[in-house]
Order: structure tokens, then sequence, then C-alpha cells
């Protein structure tokens, strides 16, 4: 059976397909604009998406799940409720080159999750490269030499929801497939969704659940594809072409949005960027140094 370390090339095309994904729902929902409130609209995503799980209905009836099970998907249900709803209010807000730039932190995020709830050790070389995604970040914001939005902090707050949810959705790949994740997610999602679009229900107009509705085909696709690029490969190996969306994002914006492109939300997101392409390569040589070490074994923990 292959394990994620043997097939870093799938990995790698997934995560690919993935960012193109996640770029056309980036453009929809910019599209969209605020003419939907954020919790409906992202309730209303979610809730057309679940059309997508009818091929996945018998698998789900065949899967057993344990209450340890029920609890990792309800998690990540949780973490992922939040991050939706700040991310899409934040694409009302700011620009899609800061939503995009700022994240950049979620690996960070993880990185910083792993130390502190799997036991991972914090060396000197890792905290150094939280430090500089940190100043990336700061510079992308400037306090105090501009006034920030609401949409600002709604995305640091939406970059951290989905780094818990991609913490937890790693553990889960390595027992069960990714049609599996994938079609919980959209079921804790959509529930967890519910009440918050109802407190703020506005009644959507037909084009406005077409284009929600696209978001819902291209976001399903993008999560299923990105469960798969997790389950083939490290994170090590997928997460880097993920720097790609920052190129899309920022000729998106001007070309499609005329967002101006700005200087220091470029080079903040390089800096970021940069940040986490180091964390990833120490990731690495420590995988391998690792496997040299100590005999290669079957079953994941």
């Amino acid at each position: 059976m292959n394990t994620p370390e043997h097939q870093p090339l799938v990995g790698i095309f997934w995560m690919l397909i993935t960012g193109f994904c996640f770029v056309a729902v980036t453009a929809l929902v910019k599209h969209v604009g605020g003419g939907v409130p954020a919790a409906e609209a992202a309730f209303i995503r979610y809730f057309l998406g679940l059309v997508f799980l009818i091929p996945m209905i018998p698998e789900m009836l065949r899967t057993r799940l344990t209450g340890r099970a029920v609890a990792l998907f309800s998690l990540r249900g949780g973490f992922h409720t939040i991050a939706v709803m700040m991310w899409f209010f934040a694409m009302t807000q700011i620009s899609i080159a800061e939503v995009t730039s700022m994240s950049y932190l979620s690996p960070v995020y993880v990185t910083i999750g792993a130390a502190i709830f799997l036991g991972e050790r914090f060396a000197a070389r890792r905290i150094l490269a939280i430090v500089a995604a940190l100043i990336g970040v700061l510079i992308i914001l400037r306090p105090g030499f501009r006034e920030l939005s609401l949409g600002h902090f709604a995305q640091l707050l939406a970059t951290l929801g989905f780094a818990g949810s991609f913490l937890v959705a790693k553990r889960l790949t390595f027992e069960f497939s990714a049609t599996m994740v994938v079609a919980m997610l959209s079921v804790t999602v959509t529930i967890g969704l519910a009440p918050f679009a109802i407190a703020v229900w506005v009644p959507p107009t037909l084009s406005q659940l077409g284009w929600l509705f696209l978001v819902a085909a291209f976001a399903t696709a993008g999560h299923y594809t990105m469960s798969r690029a997790l389950a083939a490969a490290p994170i090590t190996a997928t997460q880097p072409v993920t720097f790609l969306q920052l190129v899309w994002a920022v000729t998106l914006g001007a070309l499609v949005f005329g967002e101006p492109v700005d200087g220091f939300v470029v080079l903040g997101g390089v800096i970021i960027m940069a940040a986490v392409g180091f964390i990833a390569w120490r990731e690495a040589m420590i995988r391998r140094r690792s496997a040299r070490a100590i005999p290669a074994h079957p079953t994941q923990i």
C-alpha cells in the first residue's frame, strides 16, 4: 500500500488543481459581493453543495463512525464554520491580494498548533521563520500607517480557523477516504452555518443563487482534490504549490476587479511565502533523517 511519502508528484498535481478551484471560488465570491450577508452566502454555498454528496451516499452509509471519529469530524466542522463565515465577510471588505496573502499564515498556524497540541519540537529556525511570517503580516496590514477594516481582522480569524480544519483533516485522511472527509465536512459545516444564516436571512435573487451554486461546485471540487493531495503526499511536498495562488490573486484582482497592485501587500506576501517555504523545507529534512534512523512501518498512527 502506498504511503503519502511514496507519491509526491501525485500530491503536487492534486494540490495544483486545488489552487485553480479555490481561485475560481475567490473570483465568484468577490463577484457576488455584499449583496448577501456573509453567513447566509456561506450557508447557501454549502447547502447547494450537498447535491454533490449524492454519489457519495453509498460510501457514507457503508462507513462505520466511532464516537471518536464523529468528534473529529465535528471539530473540523466547527473550525471550518467560523473560518468560512469570516472569509466570506473578508472578501467583501478587502482586496483579493490581501485575503490571499494573509491566507498563507495558515501553515504557520499549523506549525504552532503541531508544537502545542502534537508535542512537536519548536526549533530555533522554525521560530525565526514564524517571526518572519509575522513581520510579513505587519507589512501587509501596516497598523498605525493606515486604517484597518473589520475585513482584515476577519481574515486573520479565518486563517486561524482554516489551520485548525487543516490539522484535523490531515489526521482524518489516515483513517478515511477523501470522499468521506469531503462529505462529512459539507454536512457538518452546513449544519453549523444554519443558525447564523437564519439570524441574518435576506431573500437571495436567482442570479445570486446561480453564482453561489458555482462557488459550491468549485469549492467542493477543491476540498476533494486537497484531500487527495494530503492522502498522496506529505504537507511539505504539496504546500509550496499553493504559493502560485498569490500570483493568480494579484493578477485577477487587477485585471478583473480593478484593484490596485499594492507593493506592500505583495512584499508581505512574499515574506510569508518564504517563511512557509523554509518551514516546509526544514520539515522535509527532519522527515528524511527520521526515515534513515527509524525503520519504515506500514501503519500510520
